[in-house]
């Protein structure tokens, strides 16, 4: 199961009280104050993993709790802290806070950590408020009380090259002939229901991932049929390859609605680099030579393939390398 995005509870702990102690030893008739400090809460950290490519985990456990500090105890014995409770999630995840939508942070690179809710500072035992003339104080703190947010955790794959279509455009086909994924391919639509990631060989020394996208319609950035459920896993590719069937009964509005459904959700969308690529030409008559110019000139780079015939999948690979150098 693809998860990608869960709302989470998070509680730190919160911090042990000081004590109040006195030294009352044998032969010590002037015996002061002893007290410890109390523990530090513990932290809720979020860390970016290379082994966890899904927020599964979450899904199913959704309350995330953190210990409290020990008390502050007699002989100036300090209270232990409250280890952290560490939450592991995919590369590409973002933490926001639900009740004022602000970003807490971004994790993109393995190891990447940030804490989401602060434990409660220790309290202070009557030993730190000793003086001369203050020689038997009976002062203490109470341990502070440790952070409580709902978070939103979002996933936003990270990948080199998104694959924008509509259903049956050919996306999944040519994942899975580029690279070694093996999405789920069938002669209906909305057979892809989940981002699908591939690595592309190009060349001996380069590579790059590729994303296929489950298939966009009319309406996708308002949340019609797949669409913004998804569409997020598309801001951070480098590169877009705007698939568009030959065959399609009207191509041209396909493409142009593929750039509008991107315009409507994040208009930066139209500022990355992109590809139009043309896809099952082996359905046109006479093939890549049977696509009307009109259509080859819709976009300022453009190459048409046919990923079940093997042809123009060079053309198409190479242009993206050079995309990505640049």
């Amino acid at each position: 199961m693809f998860i990608d995005h869960v709302i989470i509870e998070v509680a730190a702990g919160d911090g042990g009280d000081g004590c109040v102690s006195f030294r009352r030893e044998k032969f010590v008739p002037r015996g002061g104050p002893n007290g410890g400090d109390g523990g530090k809460g513990g932290d809720v950290v979020v860390e970016a993993s290379a082994q966890v490519s899904t927020l599964i985990d979450l899904h199913y456990k959704r309350h995330y709790v953190a210990g409290r500090g020990e008390h502050g105890r007699g002989k100036s014995q300090k209270g232990r802290e409250a280890p952290d409770v560490v939450i592991r999630v995919p590369r590409g995840t973002e933490v926001r806070d639900v009740e004022n939508g602000e970003m807490i942070c971004e994790l993109v690179e393995d190891g990447d950590r940030a804490v989401v809710a602060r434990g409660g500072k220790p309290g202070l035992g009557n030993e730190r408020y000793k003086s001369s003339r203050t020689q038997s104080p009976r002062q203490f703190t109470y341990g502070g009380d440790g952070e409580a947010r709902r978070l939103e955790i979002t996933l936003k794959l990270l990948a080199d090259v998104g694959l924008v279509g509509e259903p049956n455009a050919g996306k999944s086909t040519l994942i899975s002939v580029l690279s070694a994924a093996h999405p789920r391919i069938a002669d209906y639509p909305f057979t892809t229901r989940t981002p699908v990631l591939g690595i592309v060989r190009a060349g001996e020394s380069d590579s790059f991932v590729m994303v296929d996208i489950p298939g966009l319609i009319e309406g996708a950035h308002a949340g019609k049929g797949m669409g913004r459920e998804f569409l997020r896993h598309v801001e951070r590719c480098r590169v877009l390859v705007y698939m568009v069937d030959a065959a399609h009964e009207d191509p041209e509005a396909s493409y142009r609605m593929l750039r509008a459904e991107l315009l409507k959700y994040d208009p930066a969308l139209l500022e990355l680099p992109s590809v139009l690529a043309i896809t099952k030409s082996d359905l046109v008559p006479d093939g890549a030579h049977g696509v009307p110019e009109r259509l080859r000139r819709l976009h300022e780079k453009t190459v048409v393939i046919s990923a079940v015939a093997r042809r123009g999948l060079d053309d198409l690979v190479g242009l993206l390398t050079n995309l990505l150098r640049a």
